[in-house]
């Protein structure tokens, strides 16, 4: 693996996509700049949770986000902005959406909707369980769309749950924000002119995460199993691993092709090669802090050794900076 180049390219792709870039990174920054500083990153609370000053502070800045459309092809939208980057399928049969940005903006994210089309929303998935993907789940049932998501991810939002990392207590969401069909493996779904499969990725994020693949215009919504151009975020506390994120990316670029339209969690659009060096970053990652935590070194002490310094001006313009991935990392093998 040529590292360096893989640091080029992205750099020279990151001039080109300036507006996606700015897209993830911008909200990512502003909602959560202790991450950014090397801090341990302190994500708001689930939706119910309590107290209610993380969660209500992150809406209150992720309020201020806008919502920029890009088309993928003539019936699916990427809709990225507030919260995970949403894909919208609209046709003859009505619109569905994978994931449902955070509560404050649900006025203009409907706005958004409405402005596509006048066809109803009839489904709407959560690629997993955290609170950014799944701010709007009631909002969105009481608009009529059927709920769908992993078995695991209506048993996350239904459990209380402390992120040691984050040093974060979620309590259980309201009933009206659960899922209402669940699956185990995989879940298929003929709707608006797509053929929808959704499947199950082993524990790599969370316990929770799901592939959601629009078939026939060959895009790709990987949530949180990818974050593009930038370090990503595992939940521990839920079944995530640094094991898992390379194995899961691994699983969908054996999949795919070069034509196809990668969607990450948080960053812009991406394609086949984005993936495959997001992959190649992990292992890199994982092969570093491992060698380390075979030497019977600290956590402290691997955070000391700096071992992402040379890769920060790539991966760590976004959510993390290298010292808070190195603590993810070190945490999750």
């Amino acid at each position: 693996m040529d590292f360096g180049n893989i640091m080029g390219s992205v750099t020279r792709r990151e001039i080109l996509r300036g507006a996606g870039a700015l897209a993830g990174g911008w909200a990512l920054s502003h909602c959560f700049p202790g991450a950014l500083a090397g801090a341990a990153p302190r994500l708001p609370r689930q939706a119910g949770a309590k107290p209610a000053g993380g969660l209500a502070e992150a809406r209150a800045r992720f309020a201020g986000v806008p919502i920029e459309s890009v088309k993928l092809s003539d019936k699916l939208t990427l809709l990225t902005g507030p919260g995970g980057n949403v894909v919208v399928l609209n046709g003859p049969d009505g619109k569905l959406i994978v994931d449902t940005f955070t509560q404050l903006a649900w006025d203009r994210f409907k706005k958004t909707l409405d402005d596509l089309g006048n066809a109803p929303l009839k489904f709407a998935i959560d690629s997993h369980w955290h609170w950014d993907h799944t701010d709007n789940n009631a909002s969105v049932r009481a608009e009529g769309a059927t709920l769908i998501a992993h078995a695991n991810t209506l048993k996350r939002m239904s459990e209380s749950h402390d992120l040691d990392i984050l040093n974060l207590h979620f309590d259980p969401s309201p009933e009206n924000a659960l899922p209402q069909r669940t699956f185990k493996e995989s879940f298929q779904l003929n709707f608006s002119g797509e053929h929808v499969a959704l499947g199950y990725l082993a524990p790599a994020h969370t316990d929770s995460d799901i592939y959601i693949h629009f078939q026939k215009d060959n895009v790709l919504h990987m949530a949180d199993v990818f974050f593009n151009g930038m370090y990503c975020y595992i939940d521990r506390e839920t079944g995530g691993s640094i094991h898992g994120m390379i194995a899961g990316a691994s699983k969908m670029l054996a999949m795919i092709d070069k034509n196809t339209k990668v969607v990450p969690g948080h960053g812009p659009l991406g394609n086949k090669a984005d993936l495959r060096n997001f992959r190649d970053m992990l292992v890199l990652a994982r092969d570093r802090v491992q060698k380390l935590k075979d030497a019977k070194k600290t956590l402290d002490e691997a955070v000391a050794a700096k071992l992402f310094s040379d890769l920060d001006p790539v991966w760590g313009n976004g959510f993390l900076k290298g010292d808070t991935f190195t603590r993810v990392v070190y945490t999750t093998l």
